[in-house]
């Protein structure tokens, strides 16, 4: 027969295993609990390092940010096309594209050798007053210092309805770890949507040395005048005080012609 003390015994030793059964199968639960939120964080991690390798967050590719960097680029046209214009340029000659501004006359010489392409193009285009009464639509002030124009809309989504290859990318010389080179002061660029040969009608003119990925065309250089008449729009900056927007005192392009000589 049991005694009470055997008893006591008994059911203190049968709640010590009871106890000891609850934290084991709780030990469990944890873990298994840490393993889902493991696997939930696992997931989570993945698919933010997709999207930033896809480029879901990277704000160059902001429409607001394409046309002049870091992303001198214009943001796509509208689905109209024109065919592109077939090569009638001289190559060994040179060529000089002069814009009659609102702001003062703006020249620079286009390298006709290393950007045959662009210069054609342009020069097309300004035979058929293409460039005429049209608006420079954006002035940047932070990061890059540059003025973009060539959209006849005014709205950076206007081209020609074709697109140019891209050409002279490595003039700049070697990219540094950001994968940048300097485009000079006085430089001029086409702007594209951030492709590869997506160049249009838009350029941007350098007023001060700014930093770019080497993926925009330079094909002009501006005349001592003309870059002091750019230096004198970026002083009174944008119409909202900002870094990128529209200049305060519009440029508007009266004339643009381009010359051989």
């Amino acid at each position: 027969m049991v005694t009470s003390d055997q008893r006591r015994r008994q059911l203190a030793r049968e709640k010590y295993e009871r106890q000891q059964k609850r934290r084991t199968e709780a030990r469990r639960k944890g873990r298994q609990r840490a393993a889902v939120i493991g696997a939930a964080v696992a997931v989570v991690v993945a698919t933010l390092v997709g999207l930033i390798v896809g480029g879901v967050f990277d704000s160059d590719k902001d429409p607001k940010d394409t046309a002049a960097d870091p992303s001198a680029s214009a943001t796509p046209p509208e689905p109209k096309q024109s065919p592109s214009p077939a090569m009638a340029i001289d190559q060994k000659a040179k060529y000089t594209f002069g814009l009659k501004t609102s702001a003062g006359d703006i020249n620079f010489a286009m390298d006709a050798a290393k950007t045959p392409q662009t210069v054609n193009s342009f020069k097309a285009l300004a035979d058929k007053g293409y460039f005429d009464n049209t608006k420079c639509h954006r002035l940047t002030s932070g990061g890059i210092f540059v003025l973009q124009c060539g959209d006849p809309e005014g709205t950076g989504r206007g081209g020609p309805g074709y697109t140019i290859p891209d050409e002279n990318l490595d003039s700049l010389g070697k990219p540094n770890e950001q994968g940048q080179v300097i485009y000079p002061a006085g430089t001029v660029a086409m702007a594209n949507t951030g492709q590869p040969g997506s160049g249009g009608s838009q350029f941007f003119l350098v007023y001060k040395d700014s930093p770019l990925t080497p993926t925009y065309t330079p094909f002009g250089k501006i005349d001592a005048a003309g870059l002091k008449a750019l230096e004198e729009i970026a002083k009174a900056g944008t119409a909202d005080g900002g870094q990128d927007g529209p200049p305060k005192n519009e440029v508007k392009i009266e004339k643009g012609t381009v010359t051989q000589s």
